[in-house]
């Protein structure tokens, strides 16, 4: 059943793969855990990021014969709890790396927080709370 240690995977289509691996792994800091590529017919290419050893990862994919366009909204957000102000170098990373900082449709992630679009138009939003 579904406990604390249940792993979660989130997937979400990608216009460009490479872009989104910069964002998330030269960017955020996450690790590769999986990729394919050099596409098989019938199977997509796909880049799977997280942190090493945690609960939870993104899967990134590309159907090079039948793309799915990204279609995020401003309420498709992905949070990091940081525990602390979102450090500048971190922001400007995520920036150089394909993302753009953008106001939050939430007010709430604006007084605790830093919104950043990746390269398919998702928003990261790096939060100064703790969860728990």
């Amino acid at each position: 059943m579904i406990d604390a240690h249940t792993h979660v995977r989130v997937a979400r289509p990608s216009r460009d793969l490479a872009a989104a691996e910069r964002f998330y792994v030269d960017g955020l800091g996450l690790d590769v855990l999986w990729r394919t590529s050099g596409h098989v017919p019938g199977e997509h290419d796909l880049v799977m990021v997280g942190p090493a050893g945690g609960g939870w990862h993104f899967e990134l994919t590309r159907d090079p014969e039948n793309p799915v366009e990204p279609s995020p909204t401003v309420d498709d957000l992905f949070v990091v709890y940081l525990g602390q102000a979102p450090d500048a170098a971190l922001v400007r990373r995520l920036i150089s790396c394909g993302g753009e900082q953008v106001p939050s449709n939430n007010p709430y992630w604006d007084e605790y927080g830093v919104t950043v679009t990746d390269p398919d138009g998702y928003r990261l939003v790096l939060c100064s709370r703790t969860w728990g």
